[in-house]
């Protein structure tokens, strides 16, 4: 785990970006997601305009991203990245827990859908959320949908 003192956690709005802080973080979904994971998918979906983006900076660095896609019957968190040197640490454990928790302060009544990496099923289960649709292939990597249902 990572000393608290050497993190930062900021939530963004998509018009409160700089260009410089937007192009920094496609450059890392890219990076990973893209390049790493051999994906050639449509990174941009249309869907980051009305997100709230979670940066996680380790040292100052960019270690760990995810969106929070507010929608009319659910919220959505997707996107989540860590990047590789920061792996292992409990960062994507830091950033689901962030976003549950804004989740249930801003959007109380809604469930929250993720689009899951099959391999990552664990992960989330971890969180309360449960499988809602059989595998699929997205551009080359197996998914599956996972909702977490109001309690």
């Amino acid at each position: 785990m990572i000393n608290d003192d050497d993190i930062a956690l900021a939530w963004y709005g998509f018009a409160d970006m700089p260009a410089a802080l937007l192009y920094e973080i496609l450059q890392f979904r890219q990076a990973i997601f893209v390049v790493e994971q051999k994906s050639p998918y449509e990174d941009l979906d249309g869907r980051d305009m009305a997100a709230r983006h979670l940066l996680l900076r380790a040292g100052g660095s960019l270690a760990g991203y995810l969106r929070l896609i507010p929608e009319a019957a659910q919220t959505r968190i997707g996107r989540l990245a860590v990047a590789p040197s920061h792996r292992r640490r409990g960062i994507g454990r830091w950033l689901m827990a962030e976003a549950l928790a804004v989740s249930r302060r801003d959007f109380p009544d809604l469930p929250i859908a993720i689009s899951a990496q099959t391999y990552l099923v664990p992960f989330y289960a971890s969180f309360g959320f449960t499988p809602s649709s059989a595998e699929y292939d997205d551009a080359g990597v197996p998914h599956i949908d996972m909702v977490r249902r109001l309690p």
